[in-house]
Formats: structure tokens, sequence, C-alpha cells
């Protein structure tokens, strides 16, 4: 078992449930979301309407999860603000710039300008999570790695956990296959998750969409769970909900600690007026939150198995 810092400790206590396992609702979405409420003309949705949507949703939905992963732009200080965050659920602020630089084949991440570790740590947040595109065989893949472990340094430093979101891609432009996006995802768990500084993999199903193979499946969990030195969470990635809701039973049974779930549960609320929106979330996605979580607190392997921590009685002079 690592030893963690008291610091990251208390961050991960403060994200997680009783059984010290994760049921994080996602809602750092940017620019697909205002895709997703103006299809048409995604650049007409105004940062008071992304940021209202976000809100709604966190008002409706936060009681029923562990954590809340919020935006630094529209929604994280608003959710403080607007008092829509309850005070005992945890706040995970994304530290990325939305979207990527670089080619298709070597794209490259950065970190939203004006915005850093200290001054999530600053706010209150109780993690950090970076998003990176990252492919094992990219010309960038190196620049990639270099980048997480100076984000890292900065959550060792300022003592904030770190939530690491890799995202595959193809290097041709063509769709992975199952036996790409299983290597690619399980070989960037392998890689990724042992630079210092990562706390919790953020990690994308390691199967295509398409495939409904559930024997394919856990094997190819138990891979993920093999490959990652931290604690896993399952993203969700817009598929239906009744397929996200076999897999994280499947990935919990494999070792999962939980989830980090977004349209899954609240996809359709996009497409809504405000009062069928919040009669939707109230009902249908609250639900649905409840289920996930209620799976999770049941079968998710609790990140303690990972980490713990000493603190002798003189420890406050070297912190």
């Amino acid at each position: 078992m690592e030893k963690r810092s008291i610091g990251r400790l208390r961050g991960l206590q403060q994200c997680s449930s009783a059984r010290f396992t994760f049921t994080v609702l996602a809602l750092d979405h940017r620019q697909n979301l205002r895709r997703a409420l103006n299809p048409q003309n995604p650049g007409a949705v105004s940062d008071a309407e992304l940021s209202q949507f976000k809100l709604d949703v966190v008002a409706a939905l936060a009681k029923s999860a562990t954590a809340v992963l919020l935006d630094p732009e529209v929604s994280a200080a608003q959710a403080i603000a607007a008092q829509t965050l309850p005070g005992h659920v945890g706040l995970i602020v994304a530290v990325e710039a939305t979207g990527y630089t670089g080619e298709p084949g070597a794209r490259r991440s950065q970190i939203l300008p004006g915005w850093s570790v200290e001054k999530a740590r600053r706010m209150g947040a109780n993690m950090i999570k970076l998003l990176v595109y990252y492919h094992p065989q990219a010309p960038t893949a190196g620049e990639i790695e270099t980048f997480v472990a100076q984000v890292g340094a900065e959550s060792l430093k300022y003592d904030l956990p770190l939530m690491l979101e890799p995202l595959s891609y193809s290097l041709d432009g063509a769709p992975l296959s199952d036996d790409e996006k299983r290597w690619v995802v399980i070989e960037t768990a392998r890689r990724l998750t042992a630079i210092p500084g990562v706390d919790v993999l953020k990690a994308e199903f390691p199967l295509t969409a398409q495939n409904k193979d559930e024997v394919m499946w856990r094997k190819a969990l138990e891979a993920l769970h093999t490959a990652s030195a931290v604690p896993w969470i399952l993203l969700s990635a817009a598929v239906d909900f009744e397929t996200y809701l076999r897999q994280v039973a499947l990935a919990c049974h494999c070792g999962a600690s939980g989830i980090a779930v977004g349209r899954a549960v609240w996809q359709e609320a996009v497409s809504m007026d405000a009062r069928a929106r919040n009669d939707f979330l109230q009902a249908v996605a609250r639900e649905r939150l409840e289920r996930l979580a209620a799976l999770c607190y049941a079968l998710g392997q609790p990140w303690t198995n990972y980490f713990g921590g000493d603190a002798p009685f003189d420890w406050y002079k070297t912190y």
C-alpha cells in the first residue's frame, strides 16, 4: 500500500463515499455541451445559458453523488456562489483547456490560460482533473507524459489529489477497432498511472461502443485493472444508461472504484425547456444516479486498498 500525504488523503476522502468508492457527477463539458444545447448554432449559447444548465443539474443531482466535476469557466465558482453544491459533496475542478492543439494524429493538451493547480486549491477544490488526448504511439506521446508529470508535480506541491482522464484517438483518422481500443486504453493506463502525482484514473471503457460481448468486456476490464497503478473509475462517454449500468456493474466486479458519469444520466435534459428539464432531472436522472451510486457503493473497490497514510505527532513541523 502506498502512503499519501495528509492533504491528498483528505481530498480523496471528501470525494468518496463512506466505503471509499466514487460516484462522480461529471459536468465539466464545455464546447460539446454548447453543441448539444444548440446543434444548429453552438456559438449562440451564451456563458450564462451554459452555466445555468450546469447549475440546474447540480441542484437536482449533486446530493446523490460523492463529488461533482466542474469546469473553472462557467460552473465551479458559480455553483459555490449560488449555493447549489452541497457542502458535504466533493468538488473536483478541471484544469485543462477544452479541446486540443496540434494535428489530429499528434494531439497536445494545455492548462486553461489564467488557471492553475494553485488557484484550484485556493478556491476550495478537493481534487483536480486533467484531461489529455493520448496514444502511446503518437509523435506527441512523450510530450503528454511530460505534461502529466508537470501537473502531477504541481498537485504534489499543493497537496491536492489529481484525477487523470486520458482520451484515446486514432493516428490515421479511422475509428479504433476493438483490438486497437483495448490496447490503447490499457497501455495508456499502464504508462500514465505510473507518473508521480496521479491519484485516480478516469478510464474509458476499453472496447468500442459497438461491442456487446460481455465475455470480452470482462477480459478487457480485468486487464485494465491490472494495468492501473492507482484506483480507477469508469467514465460514461455518452453511451445509453442501460448499457452504462451493465458496464459499471462488470467494471466494479473487475476492480473499479466507481464512476464519473455525465451524459448517460442527464443527456436528454439538453433538449428540454426549463420546467421539463427540472422534472426530468428530479425524477429520471436522479433515479439513474442513485442506482449507479448504490452499485458503486456495494461493488466498487475502496481506494483505501491502494493508499494509506500516517501522521506522527510532529508532522506539522515539516509539512
